[in-house]
């Protein structure tokens, strides 16, 4: 692998380090078939995952994949805690990145997601001197958070975070998903 590679995984790491700081999503143990996720309250479907991205092992997060082709990574975290439902989208967000330094947001808006309004951020940072470009959706919905992340190369990264974006947007929770009331 190489180092740009490494460094990826390792902000990834620190990703979902920052956003299991606030807990993490199940209970029970975990499954994901067919595009559907399960476990605990957390119930979601995603569409195919796109061809290049392989799916990868990191600890706390809900799934990752790695998109070789654009060396890039895809982060998707899901955690139901009751505590974090005042907690606003640009705070979660700004959580997300804690550890990288020379942030600079291209773009942030709300946007329509999943029934809900979602912040979607577009930015360049650095990780450890090197030079990233992030693309972030975070939707709270039903007392959940639901984190997704793409980073990698700014010099590849358009046709990565396009084809990322496509992913992201056919997102869509399950009946029976988040904290119960």
């Amino acid at each position: 692998m190489s180092s740009l590679g490494r460094l990826a995984l390792a902000c990834v790491t620190a990703l979902v380090l920052a956003s299991a700081a606030s807990g993490c999503g199940g209970h029970g143990r975990a499954s994901f078939e067919a595009g559907v996720y399960r476990d605990g309250a957390v119930h979601f479907q995603v569409p195919a995952v796109p061809a290049g991205w392989r799916a990868i092992e990191v600890s706390n997060a809900t799934l990752a994949f790695r998109d070789d082709p654009n060396a890039a990574t895809v982060l998707l975290n899901a955690r139901c805690l009751e505590s974090d439902g005042d907690t606003p989208l640009v705070a979660l967000t700004n959580h997300l990145v804690i550890g990288f330094t020379e942030r600079e947001v291209e773009a942030q808006a709300p946007v329509p997601f999943d029934q809900r309004e979602a912040l979607h951020t577009k930015m360049r940072a650095k990780f450890d001197g090197v030079p990233m470009a992030l693309d972030v959706f975070v939707l709270k919905k039903d007392g959940c958070i639901y984190d997704f992340v793409y980073m990698g190369a700014p010099e590849r990264f358009a046709e990565g975070a396009a084809r990322f974006e496509s992913f992201v947007r056919g997102f869509r929770t399950l009946p029976g998903s988040g904290v119960a009331s």
